[in-house]
């Protein structure tokens, strides 16, 4: 693990509950797609990593797949567990798996490569344990990032919260364009074949309180940070959190905030890459 893999897995560390409650459902929003893109259906075995509250599991489960579902976080397995019975859950997470090489027909990974220190080695386990020909698709957030997901780091920045130190950064080596094409070229690149990507848009509708109780819970990146702030420095964010939320708030008091994805796709074939990024 990278020291970016570490740092991430400390700030999701005993969130699954607080996530659950709040930013799964923005999440939610490709899971239909993710799964068409990979014939998610009647007895295909599925491979769900890094899978949160399971929301992925349970649509896979719903469609008659065979699902395996994986967390590196033990309290996210562990949420999944209890909430997809019809899952096989395990604590196991990227850039090694525990499967055998062609294991599954199908492999998802819903904003998962956003919380890996290697992107190109995460894809390419996602490969080595999808069979030759069987499917694997992923979600990863754009730059620049939908109006709606900066909300919580305007509100951050207005209260004069710089920028942590220690905040995961990825090593520019490591890192890709978070582009259609840049996602492209990153599937080309760790062996997969006829690889597609498209950009989605929604609006995530919520309540203002709802968005604000993942993020004072500690819930992501920007939650850590504002968790980790004295009261006083809290008040202040979720000052400039109602002030800047209102640009997004309709008539039926809720939020609709505009979020920017990518969403590709592509074909495992025989025979691995060698190792690199």
């Amino acid at each position: 693990m990278t020291e970016f893999d570490e740092r991430a897995s400390a700030i999701w560390s005993g969130q699954a509950a607080a996530y659950a409650e709040s930013f799964a459902a923005v999440c939610a929003y490709p899971i239909e797609d993710l799964l068409d893109a990979v014939g998610a259906g009647p007895g295909v075995r599925l491979l769900d990593v890094g899978t949160g509250s399971g929301n992925v599991a349970a649509a896979a489960c719903a469609r008659g797949a065979r699902v395996t579902a994986v967390d590196a976080d033990p309290g996210m397995a562990e949420f999944t567990a209890a909430a997809v019975p019809l899952a096989d859950v395990a604590v196991a997470g990227l850039p090694v798996l525990p499967f055998a090489d062609g294991a599954f027909d199908a492999v998802t990974a819903n904003f998962v490569l956003d919380h890996v220190g290697r992107p190109a080695r995460a894809l390419r386990e996602l490969g080595r344990v999808t069979r030759p020909g069987g499917r694997i698709a992923v979600t990863v957030w754009s730059v620049p990032a939908g109006a709606g997901q900066a909300l919580l780091g305007r509100a951050t920045e207005a209260a004069g919260v710089p920028r942590p130190a220690h905040r995961p950064v990825l090593a520019p080596e490591t890192d890709f364009p978070r582009t259609e094409q840049g996602l492209v070229d990153l599937m080309l690149a760790t062996g997969l074949s006829g690889p597609s990507c498209r950009a989605i848009a929604w609006n995530h509708r919520t309540s203002a309180q709802g968005w604000w109780h993942g993020a004072a819970a500690g819930v992501g990146f920007t939650g850590h940070l504002i968790a980790a702030q004295p009261s006083e420095t809290r008040v202040e964010i979720k000052r400039h959190f109602d002030l800047l939320g209102a640009e997004f708030t309709g008539p039926d008091g809720l939020l609709a905030l505009p979020h920017l994805a990518l969403l590709a796709g592509g074909t495992a074939r025989a025979g691995a890459l060698p190792e690199s990024g």
